[in-house]
């Protein structure tokens, strides 16, 4: 039987979350903020001290370490286990004060540093899944940063078990932790030469027995709006800003569809979330989102239309749409390796939990990884509330990520 312990795994975290590792999206350095590598090199000096003499940290704020196979077999494919280092933008993670509640009692919890912050079991029933085990939480003013360092945390413990393990036999393991993945540049410098790896998983996903194969396809896209710039002075008939004109863009967008509010299941959006400029030239930016390919194309003819539209309203003025690429739905390449969704499957399950196979309404370094080579689905943590001041997690369920992990590593000794 393969058992780690929840307060174990939870002493583990509640460390890992005091260190602040939030990510700037505003900034083009690599990573891109430096104290990101404080954690990356503790997780590096933890995983020496477990007797893993090939981990390293490199200048980008990647980890990267292999526990060797012990197994006489020389067919298995090395498994990566991913996680990210940094936090959410969204919500502070200076000064994270970690709070263990290890015999959760099923009541509303009152967050003891901005009272106003209560985790209501109304608004977050799963918390009833965990009456009488442990939940972390934070004390009201930041986020937990469960968001991934849970997934962290179970990597981590899985890595230690296995070093105190010899017996239970396996093939190449591969750990990475990245930087950078809530800004979406979490695979930007990542050396998958130096990572070696055929296969992964990412340890990034909610509720125990959570299975995400699939995720949205995702793009960018900037409008770039020129107005009519003159002097305000003398401006009467001549000038047309440039800023009025984006917010005329903003305000043609529908108001009951087609937005993260009002979408959900395989429904895709579109989603402006900066506007930027002055009278002369003004930007929107935005994210595209669907789960087909096809999807993400009308999505972007249609914003391009509306946009042309409104723009035709105001003489003088035109407007550029620029689109990029950022992720892909990584279910068109696990599909073509079944086993390496069959084998979590049969992991969770020998763990002790039912499988909840899932779509994701967003995308983790997994989504690139498909695309870059390797293979890699989704895997629970027990993470909640993400990005907030509510959020928590469960302390069974990161222990059982971590049992998760050491079976899917002894099911592909096993069948290959």
């Amino acid at each position: 039987m393969i058992y780690i312990s929840p307060d174990t795994v939870a002493e583990r975290l509640m460390r890992y979350v005091q260190v602040d590792t939030q990510s700037d999206p505003n900034s083009t350095a690599h990573p891109t903020t430096e104290k990101q590598k404080d954690l990356s090199i503790l997780l590096k000096r933890e995983l020496q001290g477990m007797g893993i003499t090939s981990a390293v940290t490199d200048e980008y704020g990647y980890v990267y370490a292999t526990i060797p196979s012990n197994s006489d077999k020389k067919n298995i494919p090395a498994i990566c286990f991913c996680s990210h280092v940094d936090t959410a933008p969204d919500c502070s993670g200076t000064n994270v004060k970690p709070i263990y509640h290890q015999f959760y009692d099923g009541k509303d919890i009152v967050l003891p540093d901005d009272t106003t912050q209560v985790l209501r079991v109304s608004e977050s029933p799963y918390l009833k899944k965990h009456i009488n085990s442990g939940i972390i939480t934070a004390s009201g003013l930041t986020l937990l940063g469960a968001d991934d360092k849970s997934g962290v945390a179970a990597i981590m413990e899985a890595a230690l078990f296995f070093m105190q393990n010899p017996a239970i036999k396996h093939g190449d393991i591969k750990i990475l932790f990245t930087p950078d993945e809530e800004v979406g540049q979490g695979t930007a410098k990542v050396d998958m030469k130096q990572l070696g790896a055929e296969f992964g998983y990412t340890l990034d996903g909610g509720e125990a027995g959570s299975l995400e194969d699939e995720t949205f396809s995702a793009d960018a896209a900037t409008i770039t709006v020129n107005g009519v710039i003159t002097h305000p002075g003398y401006a009467k008939d001549k000038m047309v800003n440039a800023l009025k004109v984006a917010a005329a863009i903003l305000e043609a967008l529908p108001k009951n569809e087609w937005s993260p509010e009002t979408t959900e299941k395989k429904q895709g959006f579109v989603h402006p979330v900066a506007l930027n400029g002055i009278a002369e030239k003004a930007t929107i930016q935005f994210i595209v989102r669907d789960f087909e390919d096809e999807g993400l194309a009308r999505n972007h003819v249609r914003l391009q239309d509306i946009a042309a539209k409104v723009v035709a309203k105001f003489p003088g003025v035109s407007f550029e749409y620029t689109p990029a690429e950022q992720y892909r739905n990584m279910k068109k390449v696990l599909d073509k390796y079944p086993q390496v969704v069959a084998y979590a499957e049969e992991a969770i399950q020998r763990a002790g939990l039912a499988v909840k196979k899932e779509s994701i309404r967003g995308g983790t370094d997994g989504s690139r990884f498909s695309y870059m080579g390797m293979p890699c689905p989704n895997i629970f943590t027990g993470m909640q509330n993400i990005h907030s001041k509510l959020e928590w997690v469960g302390t069974k369920d990161m222990a059982k990520a971590a049992e998760t992990i050491v079976h899917v590593c002894m099911i592909w000794e096993e069948k290959s």
